[in-house]
């Protein structure tokens, strides 16, 4: 266990640590943790082989200890010096009778405790009993005094000192910007097809307006040819008379 601890540190003071995660480091007892981690908040000791918490060090800022599937049966009076203790997971243990779990009365933080697959659970009114014991529990082995299932996010938030709301008031607001840009955007477009119809339009008259010009202009020329041709046909009439009379003069 010593040797993961030194690993888990990565180089960093006890005291800056706020989360360790020790799962699967064999080992019958607590070797190597100590009171230095005075920052620690989460700590993590699943399927470690623990027989006991001798050992088990002051960490006064621990809020979430996980020691499922190992093979602590009593000793539970050694977590009394982290008062802040929130959730609390024991499944998988060798805890036989309700009597091992008068310590956590001491606890007035105690939120989430998880006795599941322990022999304890099989007493008659086990729940009840527990409930009674931990005035402050709200859920037993995933489920509250009536029966309703916790929700696992809302727990996480109460151990990380989080408001559940305040994150979703965020992502909507997101969300909402989101759409008030896609909004602008489509009314932007709409905008700019009715200018270009507009200007569309605007081209389509005047090239009728240019065309209706082109066919007056195109008329004028014909009655002006039309007025030649007529000119053209006349003199040669006017020169026959002229001649015809004359003749009648001789």
């Amino acid at each position: 266990m010593e040797k993961r601890i030194d690993l888990e540190k990565r180089g960093r003071q006890p005291g800056e640590i706020t989360e360790l995660n020790l799962d699967n480091c064999r080992s019958t007892s607590i070797v190597g943790l100590t009171d230095e981690f005075t920052n620690l908040e989460i700590l993590s000791l699943i399927n470690v082989g623990l027989t006991s918490l001798k050992g088990f060090p002051k960490l006064p800022n621990l809020k979430r200890l996980e020691l499922s599937d190992n093979r602590i049966s009593n000793g539970l009076n050694l977590l009394v010096s982290s008062p802040k203790l929130t959730n609390l997971n024991l499944s998988g243990n060798k805890i036989k009778d309700l009597e091992t779990l008068q310590p956590l009365k001491e606890f007035k933080n105690l939120k989430n405790l998880d006795l599941f697959n322990n022999e304890a659970t099989v007493v008659e009114g086990y729940r009840q009993k527990v409930f009674n014991l931990i005035p402050s529990l709200k859920y037993l082995d995933g489920f509250d005094v009536n029966d309703k299932e916790a929700d696992s996010e809302g727990e996480d938030d109460e151990v990380n000192g989080n408001d559940g709301d305040s994150e979703d008031e965020e992502v909507s607001t997101d969300e909402d910007d989101e759409l008030d840009e896609d909004d602008e955007l489509d009314d932007e477009e709409v905008g700019l097809q009715a200018v270009y119809n507009e200007n569309l339009e605007d081209d389509s008259e005047e090239e009728d307006y240019e065309a209706e010009e082109d066919e007056e202009e195109d008329d004028e020329d014909v009655d002006e040819e039309d007025e030649e041709e007529d000119g053209e046909q006349e003199s040669p009439t006017r020169g026959k008379k002229r001649k015809h009379e004359d003749g009648e003069a001789n």
